[in-house]
């Protein structure tokens, strides 16, 4: 059945606001800072990565127009490449998730542990972490109902928050020490201003990431070919205006290098600004609310198991749901493992970021590359007119490849062993690729046609 068209301008613009505001601008400034070293570097790297983020946005949005299929960016893979390939470069997906998952966690965890656990440093960051994804894991077991009933309602607090610090900075708060500097350095290296740039693109990324999925809409929107530009222009834009206000209210209110060592920047803006009661409340709202997020994954992700093991690249142990509770009660357990995994042998929010942005830049740098594939098929054919085409073609779309590559580099150079053991991971997918067509129907795991 074909897709009707149903989505505004409005409504798409919403749409990749929505896909890119998460909880990472309350953390990865931080990591930025540190990163950059300067405040000419930070803020920078922020506007590039806004305008790259709008020329990837737009590359999947008409990959979208050219594969409108519910869940394209799960399919574009089987679409455009060998079935192993895109095994492999799913089977990190499934991984990449939960890091991203445990990640957030322990962000929020970063807020609460203090005041519970005082003193006891990235061990009670850890055991908050542990035991909030263990509440969790029972609430969603407990039943999909009563998860969806669960905290998600405090989501809305991440906007609200950042109208809070945005208008503190307006309000006139600013710095009241004067901190020495920190040297530019990660890892005991240091790091010129060209390599410290690139290197900020790990959280940068990250933080913007969201857009690819407007490839899953591509097939939605009237008059594409006005529309989707304007909507990834606008939203982008709304979303930089954001980051650069609340960064411009961190900056201000706590200072740039009080940033650079903060992993709890909206407590800290708050509380500069109304004192320790205010920070703690802060604390308390913000652990809540990272805790949704947390929570909404973990409903989410076995969702997406369930259509791996439909579609025979998963054992069908994870498509079967509790008919009482409508749980996927294995797929839920597998998710909650990875994530205490991740919990129990990575404690640096850092480490973890390396992670998932080897994982991403995989995902997405193959996945934006098919439009290529797609073009090419198309013009072999004789493709009629499409909807929606991104303007500067081919040289903005490998703009964003080779822009979007230096990330997987900067995970290289910055950390190599987090490097290594990704790249592990996702070559180990490939004979997993060979088991799984061995226990599995050989025909569920050809590409679509």
């Amino acid at each position: 059945m074909n897709i009707k068209p149903a989505l505004r301008s409005y409504d798409l613009t919403m749409i990749v606001v929505g896909l890119v505001i998460g909880m990472g601008i309350f953390r990865t400034p931080a990591e930025v800072a540190s990163k950059a070293g300067t405040v000419e570097v930070f803020f920078a790297a922020w506007i590039v990565g806004a305008v790259v983020s709008m020329l990837g946005a737009m590359t999947f949005a008409e990959i979208g127009v050219r594969h409108p299929v519910a869940g394209g960016f799960y399919g574009i893979f089987s679409r455009c490449y060998h079935p192993a390939f895109a095994f492999m470069v799913n089977w990190i997906i499934v991984i990449s998730n939960a890091v991203s998952t445990a990640a957030v966690a322990i962000m929020g965890s970063e807020y609460l542990a203090p005041l519970i656990l005082p003193g006891w440093g990235d061990s009670g960051v850890q055991a908050v972490s542990i035991a909030s994804v263990v509440l969790l894991y029972g609430i969603n077991m407990a039943g999909f109902r009563f998860s969806a009933r669960t905290l998600n309602g405090l989501m809305a607090f991440k906007l609200l928050l950042l109208v809070i610090i945005v208008a503190i900075a307006i309000m006139g708060y600013v710095a009241t020490t004067n901190p020495v500097a920190v040297p530019l350095e990660a890892n005991g290296k240091e790091f010129s201003p060209i390599a410290a740039f690139f290197l900020c693109f790990i959280p940068v990324f990250f933080t913007y990431g969201g857009y690819q999925q407007t490839m899953n809409f591509g097939g939605d929107v009237i008059n594409p070919g006005k529309n989707i530009p304007k909507a990834v222009l606008m939203g982008i834009s709304i979303v930089l205006v954001a980051y650069l206000a609340a960064n411009i209210a961190y900056t201000q209110v706590i200072g740039f290098e009080n940033l650079k060592s903060s992993s709890t920047l909206a407590a800290d803006v708050v509380g500069a600004a109304f004192g320790a009661h205010a920070h703690d409340f802060v604390s308390v709202l913000m652990f809540l609310s990272v805790m949704a997020y947390v929570n909404v994954s973990v409903m989410s992700n076995p969702r997406v198991y369930h259509a791996m093991a439909q579609d025979g690249v998963m054992p069908a142990v994870f498509g079967k749901v509790n008919t009482r509770t409508q749980v996927q009660e294995f797929g839920v357990t597998f998710f909650c493992l990875v994530i205490f995994v991740v919990l129990f042998f990575l404690t640096s929010f850092e480490r973890i970021l390396g992670f998932i942005m080897f994982f991403d830049s995989i995902s997405i740098l193959s996945a934006a590359a098919a439009i290529f594939l797609l073009r090419s098929r198309g013009q072999k054919i004789g493709e009629s007119e499409v909807g929606f085409r991104i303007w500067g073609y081919p040289w903005l779309p490998a703009i964003f490849i080779l822009v979007y590559a230096s990330v997987s580099l900067s995970v290289m150079y910055a950390d190599p062993e987090v490097y290594a053991v990704g790249l592990i991971l996702f070559v180990s997918g490939y004979p997993l690729y060979h088991i799984m067509r061995r226990l599995l129907k050989p025909e569920k795991l050809k590409p679509d046609a």
